[in-house]
């Protein structure tokens, strides 16, 4: 007997090679086929007479075949399958082609069902390639009424899913609805059993409506569940108050040698005021590309370093070395004159800054006494273990949560992710900075990290024996995303968001470069190079490919280093490379060592190089235009004038209008927007990490349909918080965590 948890291969006459390929979908089970919903429909609702048939219109015709033969066709060696049918008003001729099987599917007298489109020829009215069955019992599921396309991969047919699915669908029956009966009568939804089985099989477009408000519902509802039971549960906890320094404060602004903006100044303000409070903080601070978030950020870490009575401490976790050494640097300067200790730790260098009067002898030293009862191999530790303990602010990467660290008392971590949004990012800002064993240690995740392991949201919220005070968590982001959209994705978080750039930063001169130009393009890049200016190549791919014929990294190098730029010093960089050597380049590339630096995306997880002045993509068209936006970020990073040149052998009208809106528009805001419309989150932000939600039928564009769900989750918990009068939900919650 089946049930939702049988496996697809015992379904009955399915092979072992369709449950392979269904396999490739993320369908394994018979549960995981009923929630495979459709992502359109053909409306096939009304049968057109023969005789009323018109060319160029998609129709679906009902009649009798009168002749059905295969013959071959010389000329261009393939089978043609041509069929009459007729019906009480006339004959079109059918044709179809590689399909010599469909003539012994199909004979003479047979009453079919055939939806397509209508072409018109010398012979009259014609119907090529149409999709067809034979009428029995006077049913049909593939060409009449309201008939559903679902995503597919390898050799499965629309045909093959529809049937699958019609053999199971009464097993919808079995489904728990986990939805509390209060919120679907408030909001006027269908059962979950009736929404699942009219999406596969609607009979009116109302059908089709109806299903969809409820699972579209149900999509939001989850997001925002998850995230409010997250936020109340962090502010269910105890965090240190820092007191707002103003004398202090205004006094680093005045210091520094440009003056802040407008937003900059707010989105400090919002954070003060948080860390003044003892409920921790969860924030977003979201900026493009080079706004000022790290300022805005070291304000922050100011007050909680001179407030001498909390003897706190900040971290700042970024995604790698080379980010952490320019933090370091960057923030060092900016405090110059505080007397606060600043600590860089990070897998090839673990150092401290001069405010604190330790040089790496004396740093030695320490480590030799710290060692004397250890072994040896420890000393790595010890040297991170004296800096922790020492330093005011400690900036590093994943080395401060692989290297097990206690932090002697941590007020605020700040995570610096500039990128795309990874694996299960809604849940991770949070538990970057999970507490664990008493008082002391604190480990942070980064989003960028290849250990994608997190600790539990219930290591904040559950054990009473355990450290009652946590950070304030600030996470900070380069990728812009609209507001509505933050708030699918970050329920449990309040969001900054800088939305102007500094004074004075000259606009990166963008154009679309035609392909009758490249030259002119690789003489300009020659000039600026002798100025001493520097250049990014960015291409799709790493290797070469016929099938996409779009550019690779090792084919552009070979080009550019053998024929184009023979004499200038030229490096790739790509994921497949191991960190160091990653490292290793990008250093060179910062110390001006290499010319041309040719890579994939990786680069959107960068640096700033303010020598770089010319960003030139290949392929341009295979790219987003928030990521595009992304990498032209890369330059324009200090006086020089810059550049962003985009390649292209996409002719397409939609291109051309995608790539001319990076060429009129520098926001970063605006791009996201009008990239959600032209290709979509998954596209846009990179589902494929499930960095957002993964949704089937909700459109995160529909702010009333994300705010309606908010309201009903913040309801539900107002009344009911650890959801012990709703179990089902509790165990959705659970299997979808």
């Amino acid at each position: 007997m089946l049930t939702l948890k049988t496996e697809i291969s015992k379904i009955n006459k399915i092979g072992a090679g369709m449950t392979n390929k269904l396999k490739k979908l993320g369908l394994k089970t018979v549960q995981d086929l009923i929630f495979h919903f459709p992502f359109r429909y053909d409306d096939f609702t009304k049968i057109t007479a023969i005789s009323k048939l018109q060319p160029e219109t998609s129709a679906n015709v009902v009649g009798k075949i009168e002749l059905i033969q295969n013959k071959r066709s010389l000329h261009k060696r393939m089978n043609i399958t041509e069929a009459l049918v007729s019906d009480d008003s006339e004959t079109v001729k059918i044709i179809w082609f590689n399909q010599p099987f469909i003539a012994r599917n199909l004979h003479v007298g047979d009453k079919v069902s055939l939806a397509g489109k209508i072409e018109s020829d010398y012979s009259g009215m014609t119907m090529k390639s149409p999709a067809y069955e034979k009428i029995i019992n006077n049913q049909t599921l593939h060409t009449q009424g309201l008939v559903p396309n679902y995503h597919l991969t390898g050799n499965i047919t629309q045909k093959q899913v529809r049937f699958l699915i019609k053999q199971i669908i009464s097993l919808a029956d079995q489904i728990i609805d986990w939805l509390p009966d209060s919120i679907k009568n408030n909001l006027n939804l269908l059962n979950l059993v009736d929404a699942v089985t009219k999406i596969h099989f609607p009979k009116t477009n109302t059908d089709i409506e109806q299903a969809k408000k409820r699972l579209g519902f149900d999509e939001l509802f989850l997001i925002q569940l998850q995230s409010q039971l997250i936020k109340k549960q962090i502010k269910s906890k105890k965090a240190i108050a820092v007191k707002f320094l103003e004398k202090e404060t205004k006094q680093f602004v005045k210091n520094l040698n440009f003056k802040l903006t407008d937003a900059q100044r707010k989105a400090a303000w919002e954070i003060l005021q948080d860390i003044g409070q003892s409920t921790p903080m969860s924030r977003l601070l979201e900026g493009d590309v080079g706004s000022g978030k790290t300022v805005v950020a070291v304000i922050a870490m100011l007050n909680v370093a001179l407030n001498n009575k909390l003897g706190g401490q900040s971290a700042l976790m970024v995604p790698t070395e080379i980010l952490a050494q320019q933090h370091f640097n960057s923030i060092s300067k900016l405090l110059a004159g505080t007397g606060i200790k600043i600590g860089l730790i990070t897998r090839s260098e673990k150092k401290m800054n001069n405010e604190l009067g330790i040089r790496k002898k004396e740093l030695e030293i320490k480590n030799k006494k710290l060692n004397q009862k250890e072994n040896k191999k420890n000393k790595k530790i010890h040297n991170s273990k004296f800096i922790i303990h020492n330093s005011n602010i400690i900036i590093g990467t994943h080395a401060l949560i692989q290297e097990k660290i206690k932090f002697k008392n941590l007020v605020l971590a700040i995570i610096d992710e500039q990128h795309r949004f990874g694996v299960e990012q809604r849940k991770m800002l949070v538990e970057k900075a999970g507490v664990k064993e008493a008082e002391t240690e604190v480990e942070l995740l980064s989003a960028d990290s290849a250990d994608r392991s997190s600790t539990s949201v219930s290591a904040l919220t559950s054990n009473k024996n355990r450290q009652s005070k946590i950070p304030h968590i600030l996470s900070m982001t380069a990728t812009p995303i609209p507001r509505s959209l933050a708030l699918a994705l970050h329920g449990n978080l309040d969001i900054s968001i800088i939305n102007e750039m500094p004074k004075g930063r000259k606009k990166v001169i963008t154009k679309i470069v035609p392909e009758e130009n490249r030259q002119k393009a690789y003489d300009f890049i020659q000039e600026q190079i002798k100025n001493n200016r520097q250049v990014f190549v960015i291409c799709p791919l790493i290797d070469f490919s016929d099938k996409l014929g779009v550019k690779s990294v090792k084919q552009e190098f070979e080009k550019l280093d053998k024929q184009i730029f023979p004499n200038l010093s030229i490096a790739i960089l790509h994921g497949r490379m191991k960190s160091k050597e990653k490292e290793t380049i990008m250093r060179d590339f910062l110390n001006n060592k290499i010319n041309i630096l040719i890579a994939t995306s990786v680069v959107e997880v960068g640096i700033d190089v303010p020598n770089a002045s010319i960003m030139m993509i290949e392929g341009s068209d295979r790219f987003g235009l928030s990521q595009l936006h992304q990498f032209r970020g890369r330059v324009g990073r200090s006086e020089h004038q810059s550049y962003c040149f985009l390649f292209t052998d996409n002719s397409s009208e939609k291109t051309s209008d995608r790539l001319q809106a990076l060429v009129d528009c520098d926001d970063g805001f605006a791009l996201a927007k009008m990239d959600l419309k032209f290709r979509g989150p998954g596209e846009v932000y990179g589902t494929a990490q499930t960095g957002f939600p993964e949704l089937k039928i909700a459109s995160l564009f529909d702010y009333n349909s994300i705010k309606q769900a908010r309201d009903q989750v913040e309801r539900l918990l107002n009344q009911d918080f650890d959801l012990k009068n709703y179990p089902e939900l509790k165990k959705r919650m659970a299997h979808n965590a």
